[in-house]
């Protein structure tokens, strides 16, 4: 058993590019918290965040970019380059990282708690957890997602693969092995089987109940709208009403390879017609609600403070510090406030102070402008400023 009483806690690791978030990202869909530990290292150097001084300390003011934000890509070059230095990063990191992941753990309401990272089995993280979960993919695999989907060169990709752990010393570890090699529908199966095992372990065990699919599926129902948490079953069913009220023909297989990076709501009428989706997700307890589609004739503001609802109950759920609304700068004012009416407001990329707020908010707007609402929905942040 794990050190964290009435908690089942996964460590979810494996090598570069073999599809850990896409693992964790299910497991989520299913009712796990998730945590993703490389993130929140990501956070830990942000402008007034812990380890931001020690690291400039330790690798210098060439590394800070012209908005002060510490340059990860040069960052990654010195440290996957050289052991010494990477061992140095670590060290300034990892502590704090561990410190956020207790915090993290502890909070949660949910019983199944997921810990991505990819160094998982070099700390002592691995001996605290109750489980050891390894996704594998061949190196081929490895190599053409950090080429296409990461745009990395051809020798960076080959360095980030050799930089790391031998990835057969941590199948030998493995009390779980995912292989994420072929479809996503391939990969989802192989988790709900898992699930379904832990489920049946923990019921026998006592303590807080863990849902079954079908459990955490309904979010919530009220005023004749029944809002469901979309699944990969439902995927043809997205599809067909992203591509209805879009310009994109978007596919069934669109909508799975989009399971693995986010969740979508359905909001359904008295005769369970869809009338309304939202794709959303959270990350570095950032939510972010990207997508917003309508039946037409059916009114916008009872759809939307619904699903916003949904959303928000969920990512509280999940730890979330923030919540952002993207819509498109064409959007109706009809529209704007219906999401005003919950507490969002508009807010400017120039106007987010918080670091890794704005970092995600330029990711979703940094190829199509986007109109912004915002509302902060906890106070007390994990990572809190020195």
């Amino acid at each position: 058993m794990g050190q964290w009483p009435n908690k089942y806690v996964i460590g979810l690791t494996g090598n570069i590019a073999t599809g850990k978030s896409v693992v964790r990202q299910m497991l989520q869909h299913l009712g796990a918290y998730t945590i993703d530990a490389d993130k929140l290292g990501h956070q830990t150097m942000m402008p007034g965040a812990p380890a931001y001084k020690p690291v400039i300390q330790t690798f210098g003011q060439f590394i800070i970019g012209p908005d002060k934000r510490i340059n990860r890509q040069m960052l990654a070059q010195i440290v996957f380059s050289n052991p010494q230095a990477l061992e140095k990063l670590e060290k300034i990191t990892h502590p704090i990282i561990r410190q956020a992941i207790e915090l993290l753990i502890k909070r949660a309401k949910q019983r199944i708690i997921v810990v991505e990272a990819i160094k998982l089995l070099e700390g002592d993280l691995a001996d605290k957890v109750d489980a050891i979960w390894v996704v594998d993919a061949k190196p081929q695999t490895q190599y053409k997602r950090l080429v296409l989907r990461r745009k990395l060169s051809e020798e960076d990709a080959k360095r980030r693969i050799l930089s790391q752990g031998k990835q057969n010393e941590k199948l030998a570890r493995a009390d779980v092995v995912i292989t994420n090699d072929g479809s996503v529908e391939d990969t989802w199966k192989q988790v709900q089987a898992q699930w379904v095992e832990i489920r049946k372990t923990l019921t026998g065990q006592g303590g807080e109940p863990v849902p079954s699919e079908e459990e955490t599926t309904v979010v919530q129902s009220a005023e004749g709208l029944t809002v469901k948490r979309g699944m990969p079953g439902n995927a043809e069913a997205i599809a067909k009403f992203i591509s209805e009220r879009t310009d994109k023909t978007v596919s069934r297989m669109d909508v799975m390879m989009t399971f693995g990076q986010k969740s979508y709501l359905l909001a359904l009428d008295k005769d369970e017609k869809t009338v309304g989706l939202m794709g959303w997700t959270v990350e570095n307890l950032v939510t972010r609600m990207d997508e917003f589609y309508l039946a037409e004739g059916f009114p916008v503001k009872a759809v939307a403070q619904h699903m916003v609802q949904a959303v928000e109950e969920s990512s509280k759920e999940l730890q979330s510090e923030v919540g952002f609304v993207f819509l498109p700068q064409s959007i109706p004012d009809t529209t704007i406030k219906a999401f005003q009416s919950v507490g969002y407001e508009p807010i400017t990329l120039n106007e987010i102070k918080v670091p890794v707020w704005r970092e995600v908010v330029e990711e979703v707007t940094s190829n199509s402008p986007k109109t912004i609402l915002w509302k902060q929905l906890r106070k007390d942040r994990v990572l809190q400023p020195i």
